[in-house]
């Protein structure tokens, strides 16, 4: 699976970070989609690398997605800290 497939994943588990994690971010939805990528390519590097999941097999594999709702949670939740995520 390439770069534009793990955008792709990331684009949509951005939101469904954002939708898990609910209140006021700073950056809206446009920053919250750019985590969400981020958070993706670091979920399935942390998959990949660190736990030796293949992450990397296909585009509708659960264990991919699953990975990169893990790492755009991370992500979203760091933002979140950093910045002073408001409730």
């Amino acid at each position: 699976m390439g770069i534009i497939g793990w955008i792709l994943i990331g684009l949509i588990m951005g939101a469904i970070a954002r939708a898990i994690l609910p209140g006021k971010a700073r950056g809206g939805w446009l920053i919250t989609l750019v985590i969400g990528v981020l958070g993706a390519l670091l979920g399935g590097w942390l998959g990949g690398e660190l736990f030796g999941v293949r992450t990397n097999e296909s585009f509708f594999s659960l264990t991919t997605w699953l990975w990169a709702l893990i790492g755009s949670l991370l992500v979203l939740a760091i933002w979140g800290a950093v910045t002073g995520r408001k409730r």
